[in-house]
């Protein structure tokens, strides 16, 4: 079991064997659940997606190159398409 001390500000620095135990890194969060009878339970926040961790994710994984005009015609082409395929029902 692992003691922590709590700061003056109320804070509270968790070991690294205990961040590495949670499987927590540098920058991540954690959540707290409290329980009945002054317990609490600690574990790893479920991490969220971002746009930002989402750019790159397909690079160097395929040799095709579009021109955004080339872009722009395929949304409206696919666009259409739903479009129709919303008066066919």
């Amino acid at each position: 079991m692992a003691t922590l001390t709590v700061t003056s500000r109320g804070q509270v620095t968790f070991r690294k064997e205990v961040l590495q135990h949670l499987g927590v890194k540098p920058g991540e969060r954690i959540t707290l659940e409290l329980l009945p009878g002054g317990k609490a339970a600690l574990k790893a926040a479920a991490p969220t997606g971002s746009i930002r961790d989402f750019f790159g994710c397909l690079a160097g994984k395929t040799d095709v190159k579009l021109t955004i005009e080339e872009i722009n015609e395929a949304i409206g082409e696919a666009a259409a398409e739903a479009g129709m395929a919303g008066l066919k029902r």
